[in-house]
């Protein structure tokens, strides 16, 4: 049987996949192995229409084994996470697939401290999925109980705004929320940078949450920024937990050179703990090439922001990130927050009195391009002899300096393919082979 969780949590298309039937075990599981009877759970949720029938699923799971369930509504999974390391909750729970399409939904479970959970205990949670119903329960009078505790999002506001208070602009800002959970606080904190802010896709209804919009659609936003001459735009996408920039010619600024924007600023301020840019396999080789020249250290992990804020702890980094624009500035979030990352690129630009173009520039990356392949046995991949050959034939054929990464999806029923050289159409051509052998050999 696969494995429930991912590298993000447990996700599949609501009510197909991942049914209402696993969040209620998931509450169980979670009141069983991180509460315990009488202890606290914070829920949060994204704009999807399925995220109301997930809540209610957990907090009948949870409730039936004496926890008290503190539900904060649509907020963004940043948020959740800081409201679950405060102190008084001994887990959370966030409902939300993030950038997925809008059928899809994930369960995201954080501990006492707001962080992701270490792999084993995913393991023991999955365990305990499977036979919830030995559990057990506690009588009428333990019974745990639904708080509405929307009221809790103003914690996270009051924290961003006076981080926002900071950062001192006056420049013209668009705005793309992605229809989803940012953009219930995330206008009002740009805005308190001084900056003039122009918002688009905020108007969610349940189904165009990432429709068209936000991190992983960035072509309104680029589109928009040129209509509007507006100096730059940032795009969240659907829980809000990461960032992409388009400079004000409409240009993408992908999470890598946002990463090496913010990097290189503090190199040269000396303010780059240990050096160290913490970041995952797939960052660009421009990106190493660049921090190494600027006398910085890159370190690499596997795929998921879970295990970049691991590297950074055992490194002792306080920036790393993700190219898909998951960034952690450790000295105000433990977990990938884009409104945070949105206002740490205001503050060089800001500092630097550059528009994000010049900085971007710095930054030049390889051609690179990747491809997600549908595929029922995505995890069958090293096991076969002919795509095996595919990808060693285009080691072979990219030479020195060229990169190609294979890996199954943590969040879908997909096998990712990753080509980086020196050649922009050698990486598109054996980019589109290997995705090809892997359509025909793994479905």
């Amino acid at each position: 049987m696969p494995r429930l969780f991912g590298t993000d949590g447990i996700r599949g298309v609501a009510n197909v996949d991942l049914k209402p039937t696993i969040a209620y075990a998931l509450g169980r599981a979670t009141a069983h192995r991180l509460v315990g009877p009488g202890g606290l759970l914070v829920v949060g949720q994204d704009t999807r229409r399925s995220c109301d029938m997930f809540v209610a699923a957990i907090t009948a799971g949870a409730t039936s084994l004496g926890v008290d369930v503190h539900r904060v509504g649509v907020v963004p999974t940043p948020a959740l996470a800081f409201l679950a390391g405060q102190g008084e909750f001994a887990a959370g729970i966030m409902v939300s697939a993030s950038h997925n399409p809008a059928d899809d939904n994930g369960l995201k479970v954080l501990d006492r401290a707001g962080l992701k959970l270490d792999d084993s205990i995913e393991d023991e949670l999955e365990a305990l999925i499977w036979r919830a119903e030995e559990l057990g329960g506690v009588g009428n009078a333990e019974l745990g109980v639904a708080v509405d505790a929307h009221q809790l999002l103003d914690r996270y506001r009051a924290h961003r705004l006076a981080l926002a208070r900071t950062v001192r602009t006056d420049i013209h800002v668009v705005l793309d929320c992605a229809n989803g959970s940012g953009g219930i606080v995330a206008p009002e904190i740009l805005a308190a940078t001084g900056a003039r802010v122009d918002v688009i896709h905020n108007e969610p209804d349940g189904v165009n949450i990432n429709v068209q919009a936000g991190a992983t659609a960035p072509a309104s936003l680029a589109a928009a920024v040129v209509e509007r001459g507006a100096d730059v735009g940032f795009a969240l996408d659907g829980d809000a937990d990461r960032l992409i920039a388009v400079d004000a010619a409409g240009r993408v600024v992908d999470g890598d050179q946002v990463l090496g924007i913010l990097a290189l600023d503090r190199l040269e301020r000396g303010a780059l703990a240990n050096g160290a840019l913490v970041v995952s396999v797939l960052s660009n080789g421009g990106l190493q090439a660049v921090v190494e020249a600027a006398g910085g250290t890159l370190i690499r992990t596997p795929v998921g922001d879970k295990y970049i804020l691991e590297g950074m702890q055992v490194n002792g980094a306080e920036l790393g990130g993700e190219k898909s624009g998951h960034v952690i500035v450790l000295e105000h979030t433990t977990s990938g927050d884009g409104i945070v990352t949105a206002l740490e690129v205001l503050r060089v630009m800001s500092r630097r009195g550059s528009g994000l173009a010049d900085l971007a520039a710095r930054i030049p990356l390889l051609p690179q391009q990747q491809r997600a392949v549908r595929a029922r046995h995505k995890d069958q991949w090293e096991g076969d002899p002919v795509l095996q050959r595919a990808i060693a034939e285009a080691c072979d054929r990219l030479g020195v300096g060229g990169r190609v990464l294979v890996r199954p999806s943590g969040t879908e029923p997909a096998l990712r393919v990753m080509v980086e050289g020196t050649d922009a159409g050698l990486v598109a051509d054996l980019a589109d082979a290997i995705a090809s052998v892997a359509r025909e050999r793994l479905n």
